[in-house]
């Protein structure tokens, strides 16, 4: 028998939190972004559970080209555009969308010979500092653009740095309004966090074919770091299940110790149940003593330190507990944001971590 570990996909939960996102930012196209296999699920299970999307975003262009061998004929973005020449010409081909963020890149581009038009989405730094031209530079970078044979059409774009605050993006926002003021454009602005709060972050109402951009909302977890806004608060449902069993049972008494470096020392006597998961799985290292767990349904801690293959938990008030009883890691019943809260991290890290070994299962 395989190893018990294994993470289902929901892609009824799936197709659910695209239904919100879609929702919440009335009059919009919706890029799915499925970066990272989706987030840790799987190109084939975003391609089933995000069906409705206008269009998926993404960075790897080989899982762009997996789309494409499925059946996806509509719209595909590459986030960060094309690295090389080649990239270009396989872009043409299969009519995929790029961001264009750099000098470099658009040079290549306009260097290229391409078989047909590339639609570009201009990338602009309003104050994240990562990727995109400078707002100074957005008009004759814009006016360049167009006029390239090669080119289809044309988006302005930019990416919020800390639209999880309160009033986070409105500076950026403002910014990049200013810069791109009277140039009839389509843009692309709104993340996951922006589209709870689109009337205020889409600022571009009006104007044609607007693509939004939610992200980890659509696998169900929340993009706000403070708790009052979490994901079932939000009416997101969770996408991914990750769950195991017990495979062995200890019982302490007082003053033992479990785990590498003895970091935990029983207080009172105790049953340890010993988990199939570990850090080579995809679980945090770091998670500390008291991360929570679901084991048989009932919530129980985690104790001493995460090994490669298995946790440890304390399961003294879970009676019931034995070799072979079911524990959810994280899921639709405990939330991947509360276990990542824990061990200091966020949810995001632990969906895309999730190992290959793990067996998934769609459905």
């Amino acid at each position: 028998m395989p190893r018990p570990i294994s993470a289902t996909i929901h892609t009824g939960a799936m197709a659910h939190n695209l239904a919100i996102s879609r929702a919440a930012a009335p009059g919009t196209k919706t890029w799915a972004v499925v970066k990272a296999d989706a987030y840790g699920h799987g190109i084939a299970a975003a391609f089933q559970g995000f069906s409705e999307a206008d269009g998926f975003a993404l960075i790897e262009i080989e899982n762009a080209l997996r789309l494409r061998e499925l059946g996806w004929t509509n719209p595909i973005l590459l986030l960060e555009g094309c690295y090389d020449a080649l990239d270009w010409r396989a872009a043409a081909e299969h009519r995929l969308s790029c961001v264009v963020h750099c000098e470099e890149q658009l040079a290549m581009l306009e260097a290229a010979t391409l078989a047909r038009k590339v639609d570009v989405y201009l990338k602009f730094n309003s104050g994240m500092n990562r990727l995109g031209f400078r707002l100074t530079r957005l008009r004759d970078i814009t006016a360049r653009t167009l006029s390239n044979a090669s080119i289809g059409e044309v988006v302005l774009m930019t990416h919020f740095a800390r639209a999880d605050e309160p009033e986070g993006y409105i500076e950026q926002l403002r910014q990049f309004n200013d810069a791109a003021e009277g140039i009839p454009l389509a843009r692309s602005v709104v993340n996951s966090a922006a589209c709870f709060d689109f009337e205020r972050s889409n600022g571009t109402m009006g104007l044609p074919g607007h693509w939004i951009r939610p992200g980890i909302m659509l696998y169900g977890a929340t993009p706000f770091t403070h708790a009052s806004k979490s994901a079932a608060s939000l009416k997101l449902s969770a996408a991914m299940t990750l769950s195991t069993e017990i495979i062995g049972m200890q019982s302490l008494v007082a003053g033992e110790s479990v785990g590498y470096g003895a970091t935990y020392t029983a207080k009172k006597a105790e049953r340890i149940a010993i988990i199939a998961c570990g850090y080579a799985d995809g679980y945090p290292r770091h998670a500390p003593t008291g991360t929570p767990v679901l084991v048989g349904g009932l919530r129980a801690p985690l104790v001493g330190r995460v090994s490669m293959d298995k946790i440890t938990v304390d399961v003294t008030d879970v009676p019931l507990a034995r070799v072979g009883t079911q524990v959810e890691l994280w899921g639709q019943r405990l939330a991947v944001d509360e276990v990542a809260n824990a061990a200091g991290t966020i949810g995001y890290e632990l969906l895309t971590a999730v190992a290959p070994r793990v067996r998934r299962s769609i459905a």
